[in-house]
């Protein structure tokens, strides 16, 4: 590419002495144009022509944070950030937590936007692959939490990720006060990532020291 940018140099010369004086004009801004554009792809040219050794991830990085809130006392916590269908925004936190080495419980905690949303908390979610496979979380607090404020909901996961066996994106249906529902999609990598927080124990990690809810 560098030897040939004498002889586009010497055409555009002599290609502009051919023509009128507008013509010429017209053809200095494109020739003008032109040279702008070859001198950003000379320069350009070293930086693009080294292959990629990149890989793109299948799925997000995980966002699976470990918390030893208190000798023998370990969580395990996902949490996203979705919108309902009515583009409400919801705080979905699933946790698993450990207590002096026996499963407490896993569970998954859904915050609506206080002022916006109020939840019936006395009855199940709904959860759907959007085939055939269908489950009821019933609501279930952990031994840690009294009590949740109106816009919040919690409910045993432990049955619904024992059966999930890929990253199919879930339906929730979220029973509201005043008998209405709202309506989420968890995608694929929220599903992955789930299920990789189902498999976690305590053995072998470098917990943090947070509250994880």
């Amino acid at each position: 590419m560098i030897q040939r940018w004498p002889f586009f140099l010497q055409f555009c010369s002599l290609f502009q002495r051919s023509l009128s004086p507008l013509a010429k004009a017209i053809s200095q801004i494109v020739v003008s144009r032109l040279l702008s554009i070859g001198l950003i792809l000379l320069v350009a040219l070293p930086l693009t022509s080294a292959p990629a050794t990149a890989t793109p991830s299948l799925f997000p990085l995980a966002s699976i944070h470990t918390y030893q809130e208190r000798p023998g006392q370990t969580t395990f916590r996902s949490k996203q950030s979705l919108r309902d269908r009515t583009d409400r925004s919801w705080q979905i936190i699933l946790f698993k937590r450990y207590q002096a080495g026996s499963l407490q419980g896993l569970y998954l905690r859904l915050v609506g936007f206080p002022g916006l949303v109020s939840l019936d908390s006395q009855k199940p979610i709904t959860i759907a692959t959007g085939a055939s496979a269908q489950w009821q979380a019933q609501p279930a607090l952990d031994p840690q939490t009294q009590s949740l404020p109106g816009n919040a909901g919690q409910y045993d996961m432990a049955a619904t990720l024992a059966d999930l066996t890929g990253d199919t994106p879930l339906q929730i249906e979220i029973p509201l006060a005043g008998g209405s529902v709202a309506q989420l999609v968890v995608p694929p990598f929220a599903v992955h990532e789930w299920r990789e927080l189902n498999g976690q124990s305590p053995e072998a990690q470098s917990p943090e020291t947070q509250s994880p809810t």
